[in-house]
Formats: structure tokens, sequence, C-alpha cells
């Protein structure tokens, strides 16, 4: 027996029984990320309350991925991130920017935050029935809920105080509009988890990540907004091009 007939008769690695509980933790801290925005939301200490759905989304990406390395997914898993997301990524949002300023629109306001809460249910239940039957794991149909999350959670946090004026109280609103529209529609955003981040030969994306992290410790109310909207304005970027392709081509779009 050859030493490569070796390495694939090896059993699949085992882990101990209590790593298939890690995922679920993590879903719970992620959970409590969610529940300390909306208490502090409540309490009026918005820069505390903001990092909280920043910490949410880094958590909803390690639960998933732990799932996968220890080979523990289940339905129960999948379920319940759901239910911790909704919380986290719909609710937490939608009561911190309603104290952000929100609340002084009345019904406007309200309505607002409502809105990006359903539209955060309707983007996660979509997702887990198209998760089955979506052939191409590289983008997400829509905007991601974590991702939206974020773009509010940054604009409160680089902005504590929603600026009066007419023109301010229209953009306070639409930050919560257009990636509630985003998460609903059918515009492909990137996913991340098919990128390869560079464990390979090459240090560059490592040196990269090493940069991202300065620039987010070091200016943490400019880097955020920046990679939030960023990353919405991705979907727009990646149709435009899809478009283009496809005229270039001679082929009717997608």
């Amino acid at each position: 027996m050859t030493l490569f007939q070796r390495s694939r008769s090896k059993e699949p690695r085992r882990y101990p029984r209590g790593v298939f509980l890690l995922p679920s933790l993590i879903t719970i801290g992620n959970l409590f990320c969610g529940y300390a925005c909306i208490v502090y939301s409540m309490t009026g200490r918005l820069e505390i309350a903001a990092p909280f759905i920043g910490f949410a989304i880094i958590l909803d990406m390690l639960d998933g991925r732990i799932a996968r390395m220890t080979n523990s997914t289940s339905a129960f898993g999948v379920e319940f991130d759901s239910l911790a997301d909704v919380i986290s990524f719909g609710a937490a949002p939608a009561v911190l920017a309603f104290s952000w300023g929100l609340s002084e629109l009345g019904q406007v306001g309200w309505a607002a935050g409502f809105i990006f809460l359903s539209a955060t249910s309707i983007r996660l239940a979509r997702f887990n029935v198209q998760s089955a039957t979506h052939v191409d794991k590289r983008y997400f149909l829509g905007m991601p809920s974590p991702s939206a999350a974020g773009v509010v959670g940054a604009t409160i946090f680089a902005f504590p105080e929603l600026p009066r004026g007419h023109y301010q109280t229209l953009a306070g609103v639409a930050v919560m509009l257009v990636p509630a529209a985003l998460m609903v529609s059918t515009i492909k955003y990137r996913s991340f988890k098919t990128i390869n981040f560079g464990w390979g030969r090459s240090y560059l994306p490592l040196f990269g990540f090493v940069l991202l992290v300065s620039f987010v410790a070091t200016y943490p109310k400019i880097t955020l907004p920046i990679m939030a909207y960023a990353y919405l304005l991705s979907g727009f970027i990646e149709l435009a091009v899809t478009r283009w392709r496809a005229r270039r081509d001679g082929r009717p779009a997608a």
C-alpha cells in the first residue's frame, strides 16, 4: 500500500463531543450582541450599542465556518442561526435607528424600522429556502442581512446624533429603507465564503488583512462606514458589469 493510499484510507477526523456545541454557543453570543444593542439603544447610549452589531456580524461569520469545519451542521443550527439573525440584524438595527432620531418622525419613523425588520425576516426566510437549490455559492441573491445591518450600525456609530434638518431626516430614513429594499431584491452580492483569503504561498492578502484591521482600529468611524457602503454599492457594480458583458457578447442579461 502506497503512502497516498494510506492517507486516503484514514477515517475522517473525530472531534470531542463538546466541539459540536461550539457553533450553537457562538450563535448564542450573536443573539446576546443583538440583545445588548437593543438594551443600550433604549437607554440612549448609541455609541456603545452600535458596535454590538459589528460583533454580531463577526460571530455570525464564525458559527457557520466552525460548523462546517467540525462537520456539525444540522437543521437545528440553521434554524437557530436564523432566529438569532432576526434579533441581531433585524430588531436591533430597527430599535437602534428609532432611538437615533427616527422616533421624532412619528409614524414615519416606526414604519421605517418595521419595514427594515420585515425585510430582514423575508431575506432570511428566502435564504433558507433557496440555500438548498441555489447552485452558485459565489453570490447572494439580495443584500445579506448582516451587511444591511452593518450599514445602519456603521452610520449611527459614525454619526451618533442625527443632524437636524429636512434633508438630514430624509437621509436618516434612507439609511433604513435602501438596505431594506436591497435585501428583498434579486441583485447579486459577492459571498466571501468562496474567496481565498491567502492561505497559500503569497502573504500579500494576509498583509492586506492586517492593514484593514489597523485602519479599523485606528479610524473606526471612517473605515467602518466606507466598508459598509462599499459593499452596498458593490451589488450595483456587479449588476452593471454583468449587463455590460452580456451586451458585449450579444446575449440577453440575466
